[in-house]
């Protein structure tokens, strides 16, 4: 994964830029009874890692992070990210794969999501896309899986906005940089893919 600054939203897509993103795998099918086992897991959940089959028959090891996002306007939201070991605590997103079941893979990476909320009820998580293509993944993911999801988790959209005075000004800071915020609202079912939110959480149903 690659670090971010405290000004930058921390991706979900940006953590897991290895998969091969085309059209054709835009749609996910969630099943939490079809997961990889784990090779190795953290006691508090904060790390995973395991075995994703490639469709050339190779197998590559993917590290799963759980992490708290680094935004004060959003506390106690963790992100949820994963790609191949970097080597370094983190994992690449420079490499691309073509793993052979893309719903398994994130079958299990939600599925890790899950268990970390199970053990941090109080918490949300969040996912995210970089590009427009790997957000409108995410999009649809929420809603082609809405009525198995709605069984696990409360689905949250969030866009940003920035405050507008009455006197027609902006908010900023102290450099003239104007503060976006966050505004989370019960996710838009309706919403299509064409409006897309900035950001994607979920909590415990």
């Amino acid at each position: 994964m690659t670090k971010r600054s405290s000004k930058q939203l921390h991706k979900f897509s940006n953590q897991k830029s290895d998969i091969n993103y085309s059209r054709k795998n835009m749609k996910i099918t969630i099943n939490f009874d079809d997961t990889y086992l784990p090779v190795k897991i953290q006691n508090d959940l904060s790390e995973m890692t395991f075995s994703s089959p490639q469709t050339d028959g190779s197998e590559v090891l993917i590290v799963v992070i759980v992490e708290r996002l680094d935004n004060s306007y959003m506390p106690n939201v963790y992100n949820l990210g994963f790609g191949p070991p970097d080597g370094n605590g983190g994992f690449l997103d420079n490499i691309r794969l073509k793993h052979a079941d893309i719903d398994k893979l994130f079958s299990t990476v939600l599925f890790h999501g899950l268990n970390f909320l199970q053990i941090n009820p109080q918490l949300t998580m969040g996912v995210d896309g970089s590009d427009d293509l790997r957000a409108t993944m995410y999009h649809l993911m929420f809603k082609t899986n809405r009525d198995y999801l709605d069984e696990f988790f409360f689905p949250i959209g969030v866009d940003w906005y920035v405050r507008i005075f009455r006197d027609g000004h902006y908010e900023a800071d102290e450099h003239g940089n104007y503060i976006a915020k966050p505004r989370p609202e019960p996710f838009d079912f309706d919403r299509s893919r064409h409006d897309l939110y900035r950001y994607y959480m979920f909590q415990l149903t």
